[in-house]
């Protein structure tokens, strides 16, 4: 693999570590605010 192609290969998986990280913040805060909004009505 040439320099390029891993300069390439590494901010590609930087990019969809990002959108993963992303995704699994938003379903965790979406769980806390769904939770909470539960129990705050009982």
């Amino acid at each position: 693999m040439t320099p390029e192609e891993e300069t390439e290969f590494a901010r590609r998986r930087k990019s969809r570590n990002l959108v993963v990280g992303g995704t699994l913040l938003f379903f965790a805060v979406l769980f806390y605010v769904i939770t909470f909004v539960q129990w705050g009505s009982q």
